[in-house]
């Protein structure tokens, strides 16, 4: 019992110090999204939207919102992780957190737990926004809740791994420049992917973006172009081989002890 609220505390601890960094550059980390979604729902929403017809009874802007308010989610959950464990190797802090007795379960679940709350943070921001532009609508609150939860996780997780290899800002540049936002914007945000040819549908299903889109599609307006308890399926897979991943890289000490 001692030993489990040890490790509560210095879990615990991880999590403030996340929370102080998120508020204490909330310019940075909680305003741009914000902003940025202002911009999409104006422009694919008010000006191209208003000149494309409906897709599936819903109008286009109100389609594409779930989408919309979930791409700042993905963002902010894999950038959090990635800068924060990133900027605790390059300032050497990190060294004090890995030779403590801290088990590293502790270490991962604790930047994690960060990425998550900016995550929601970010998440209820860009909602409040989209209110703005669309009527909002909410079909299985159960499962708009459970795949921001679950997305935040995975790509916190991603971004994790992103750190530990990273060696310079030019490597924690790459993935989110190059992989993500091509995997995002290819995830179905704008359309449906059952307008695509047979082939790059089924080429969009590699794609874990495609499945977390429409799971929090569903969740809003109750409709999904993949079976839904496919998606979290797969959706949990990728959460647990990326935990194995990072857990196995701390225990190795990859790019910390190197």
């Amino acid at each position: 019992m001692m030993i489990l609220k040890k490790q509560y505390i210095a879990y615990q601890a991880i999590v403030l110090n996340e929370i102080v960094r998120i508020l204490r550059i909330w310019s940075q980390s909680l305003l741009p999204p914000a902003i940025t979604m202002a911009l999409y729902f104006i422009i694919f929403g008010a000006l191209i939207g208003s000149q494309l017809h409906s897709i599936e009874g819903f109008s286009y802007v109100q389609y594409i919102a779930p989408g919309l308010i979930m791409m700042p989610i993905i963002t902010a959950s894999y950038v959090n992780t990635l800068g924060s464990f990133y900027m605790a190797k390059f300032h050497r802090n990190i060294e004090e957190v890995l030779v403590s007795p801290m088990p590293n379960y502790i270490i991962l679940l604790g930047y994690v737990s960060g990425s998550v709350i900016r995550a929601s943070f970010i998440g209820g921001i860009v909602t409040i926004v989209a209110l703005f532009f669309t009527h909002v609508q909410m079909h299985h609150l159960f499962f708009a809740i459970l795949i921001v939860f679950l997305a935040s996780i995975l790509f916190a997780l991603i971004g994790f791994t992103n750190a530990i290899f990273a060696k310079s800002f030019d490597d924690i540049s790459f993935v989110p420049n190059f992989i993500l936002t091509p995997l995002t914007y290819l995830g179905g945000v704008f359309y449906s992917i059952k307008l695509l040819p047979t082939v790059w549908r089924h080429v969009s299903l590699f794609n874990p973006v495609v499945y977390i889109i429409n799971v929090f599609r569903y969740g809003f307006l109750g409709i999904s172009d993949v079976n839904i308890a496919i998606a979290l399926g797969v959706i949990l897979l990728f959460i647990v081989v990326f935990f194995m991943i990072d857990l196995y890289l701390l225990r190795r000490g990859v790019g910390v002890r190197e």
